[in-house]
C-alpha cells in the first residue's frame, strides 16, 4: 500500500474514533443532567413517605405508664391508620425546574408524591441523537394507609420495662413499608404514693427505631440500556423520647403523652443494574448525590388514648397528631 494511502486510512480510522469517543462523551454529560433531574425528582417524590414513616412508628410505643409486676409479659397486635394529607400527596414541576428533561406537554404539571394518587405525565430528553421518554412515577393512591405490627413488654423490675416492636414488609401497589425498633420505659409516679392511691400513672421512654421505605422509580429503556433505577428507598433511624401520664376510672384508662424525636432520613436508589452502566457507573453515581438530599427531621408530636380492660387483655385506641395525624388500635395481653 502506497504511503499516502496508509496516511489517508490512519487519517480516517482516527476520525472515527475521535468522532465515537466525543459522542460518547456528550452521552456522559447529557447523562450527568439526567442525574440532576432525578436527584430533584426523587427530593420531592420520596421525602413525604420518609416524614410520614416517622409519625408512622412514634405512635403506640407506651402502652400504659403504668408500673407491672417484675416478669410481667404483654403481647400486642397494633393496626395502624395514617392520614395523608393533600399537601403531601403532590407537588408541581415546571420545565425551568429540569436540565435534561421537559414536559411533553404543557410547562408545568402537578403529579404525585409516594403518597399521592396515579396520575402520570411524560417527560422527555434527547440522550445522543434519540429520545429518552420516560412516565413520572405513581404514587401509593390512598387517604389512608394502613398497616398492622406486633408489638411485645417485658417488665425487669423497679418500674422498668422493655419494649419491642417489629412489622413485617408491608405491600401497596409496589410500595413497600417496615418499621422495627427496641426502647426502655420506666414509671417515675411509683416515686409518689399519692399518686397510685388516686390511680394517676406517670412515665418515660426512650426508643430507637429503624423505617424503611421503598416504591418503583425509574427503570426506563434507553438505546444505551436501561437505567437501572428500579427502587428508591428512604432508610429511616428515629431516635424518641416521651412522657406520658394517665388517669383510671373504673375499667378504663386514659392516657395523653408528648413525644419528641430525631430522625436522620437517608436515600438511596437499588435494583438490578441497567445496561447504561457500560457508558457510566449511573446507581453508584445517582447514590453519591443523593447524600445532598439527607434530612434531620425534629418532630414533637402530641398523643391521646383510651384504653378499656378486659382482665388479661386491653383493648385501646390511640390518636397521634402533629404535622400528621395517626390513628392506632390494639389488643393487648399480659400474662
Amino acid at each position: 500500500m502506497h504511503r499516502a494511502s496508509l496516511i489517508k486510512l490512519f487519517g480516517i480510522t482516527a476520525l472515527l474514533f475521535t468522532g465515537a469517543a466525543n459522542a460518547q462523551s456528550e452521552v456522559i454529560n447529557q447523562m450527568g443532567r439526567v442525574i440532576n433531574d432525578a436527584l430533584f425528582y426523587s427530593d420531592k417524590y420520596i421525602t413525604p413517605a420518609a416524614d410520614a414513616a416517622v409519625y408512622q412508628s412514634a405512635s403506640g410505643w407506651m402502652d400504659t405508664p403504668k408500673e407491672r409486676e417484675a416478669w410481667d409479659v404483654t403481647l400486642s397486635v397494633h393496626v395502624n391508620v395514617f392520614f395523608t394529607p393533600q399537601r403531601d400527596r403532590e407537588f408541581t414541576i415546571y420545565n425551568n425546574d429540569f436540565t435534561f428533561f421537559q414536559l411533553e406537554e404543557g410547562t408545568s404539571a402537578v403529579v404525585p408524591t409516594a403518597l399521592g394518587n396515579d396520575y402520570q405525565v411524560y417527560l422527555s430528553g434527547m440522550l445522543g441523537d434519540d429520545e429518552l421518554r420516560l412516565e413520572t412515577p405513581e404514587g401509593v393512591n390512598r387517604e389512608t394507609v394502613p398497616y398492622p405490627y406486633f408489638q411485645g413488654s417485658v417488665a425487669v423490675g423497679y418500674g422498668t420495662e422493655v419494649v419491642a416492636k417489629y412489622s413485617p414488609k408491608v405491600n401497596f401497589r409496589d410500595r413497600s413499608f417496615q418499621v422495627y425498633g427496641v426502647g426502655i420505659k420506666h414509671n417515675f409516679s411509683r416515686y409518689f404514693s399519692s399518686l397510685a392511691e388516686k390511680k394517676i400513672h406517670l412515665a418515660a421512654l426512650v426508643a430507637f427505631s429503624k423505617e424503611e421505605v421503598s416504591s418503583n422509580f425509574l427503570n426506563v429503556q434507553t438505546d444505551y440500556g436501561t437505567l437501572g433505577l428500579n427502587t428508591i428507598n428512604a432508610d429511616v433511624d428515629t431516635w424518641q423520647f416521651q412522657v406520658n401520664g394517665s388517669k383510671e376510672f373504673g375499667r378504663f384508662e386514659a392516657m395523653a403523652g408528648l413525644l419528641l424525636n430525631r430522625s436522620e432520613l437517608k436515600f438511596n436508589v437499588s435494583g438490578e443494574k441497567g445496561g447504561i452502566e457500560a457508558i457510566l457507573p449511573l446507581q453508584e453515581t445517582l447514590n453519591k448525590r443523593l447524600e445532598e438530599i439527607y434530612k434531620t427531621r425534629v418532630n414533637c408530636i402530641a398523643e391521646a388514648s383510651l384504653s378499656y380492660n378486659m382482665g388479661h387483655f386491653d383493648l385501646q385506641t390511640i390518636l397521634a397528631f402533629g404535622q400528621f395525624v395517626n390513628g392506632n388500635i390494639s389488643l393487648h395481653y399480659t400474662f
